[in-house]
């Protein structure tokens, strides 16, 4: 275990292990005479990049400004872990705290899980697996920005419109997915071009993941419908495990989607995962799930790492930042 801090009122942090997974903990130095809330979080960074120090100044802005205790959670990277390694060590990381909230002052019905990008991914996945547990404390809370929730059709209108804009290409996200999935980015194209998906799975999820479930709003600076291809049995049986839920929570089930938490989704115009955001919201909204949305109009993939990142400075960043310690505020 290692232990630092920072004055001015910057969190203690604490370097620990739960359940086998690196984590580190943030507690809040002001004193609290009741239990606090806490947010469980799971870093972006294409299951295959970043750590808990590559967000270690997201985790103390939320700790310090929301006064909550904040778990970062240091799950395997891809390629060398592939799914679900991510998946199970932020499950397992999760349970862990969720069963030993109090010991860190905390209040075990005021805990949430959160995630930017792939992190929002695994919050997704977890708070999907979690809401169906007798045995543990209920989330208060999912907080998922910009996540990527699908890899069924990545030629919705964000791709189409986003796909050359940083900090997220389209065919880099096809890339992060596959190297997720299979450590192995081989069969990009056939991602790409919508062929890795055979027609009658394309029909049965077509109710959630369609341009027609998209605000014509979202398509007015161009949409043209994706086309169809032909798919090989070879390539249908590579990628079977694709509509797996704890890989796309956009594709579980209506019974568990139903159970989730209130819920806060952050989305940013000129990103390739708008649309997922965009369809998960509206699937929680169907189900009776209370959504908080937060749409950055000038906002790009990770400007949330980009708040205050040395010397430059994105407001929308820092607005997209307070807006998610309002939300925790209020829960």
């Amino acid at each position: 275990m290692t232990f630092s801090g920072h004055p001015l009122g910057f969190p203690v942090t604490l370097d620990l292990h739960f359940g086998g997974v690196p984590v580190r903990l943030y507690l809040p130095r002001v004193p609290s005479a009741a239990p606090r809330p806490a947010i469980i979080f799971f870093h972006g960074g294409g299951w295959i990049y970043c750590s808990i120090d590559s967000h270690d100044n997201i985790c103390r802005y939320i700790a310090r400004e929301s006064g909550s205790v904040v778990v970062s959670v240091g799950y395997r990277l891809a390629p060398e872990h592939k799914y679900p390694a991510a998946y199970e060590d932020c499950l397992n990381a999760s349970i862990h705290f969720m069963r030993n909230a109090e010991h860190y002052g905390v209040d075990p019905a005021q805990i949430s899980v959160c995630g930017d990008s792939a992190g929002g991914n695994l919050a997704a996945a977890v708070s999907q697996t979690l809401a169906g547990r007798a045995d543990l404390p209920r989330l208060r809370a999912q907080i998922l920005i910009y996540p990527g929730l699908q890899a069924v059709d990545m030629d919705l209108p964000s791709y189409q419109q986003n796909r050359g804009v940083p900090l997220l290409l389209r065919e880099r996200a096809a890339f992060f997915a596959l190297q997720y999935l299979y450590g192995d980015a081989s069969h990009k194209q056939d991602v790409l071009k919508g062929s890795h998906v055979p027609p009658e799975m394309r029909q049965k999820y077509k109710k959630w993941v369609s341009p027609d479930n998209i605000p014509e709003r979202f398509k007015a600076r161009g949409y043209n419908p994706q086309k169809t291809y032909d798919i090989t049995a070879e390539i249908f049986k590579k990628f079977e495990r694709i509509c797996e839920p704890n890989l796309c929570p956009l594709l579980a089930e209506d019974a568990v989607i139903q159970q989730l938490p209130e819920s806060f989704i952050l989305t940013c115009e000129y990103d390739v995962l708008r649309d997922d955001g965009l369809l998960y919201k509206k699937r929680l909204e169907d189900n009776g799930v209370r959504v908080t949305w937060c749409h950055l109009e000038d906002g790009f993939h990770a400007i949330l790492s980009l708040y205050d990142y040395g010397g430059l400075s994105f407001p929308s960043g820092k607005r997209g930042l307070d807006r998610i310690v309002q939300f925790i505020k209020g829960l």
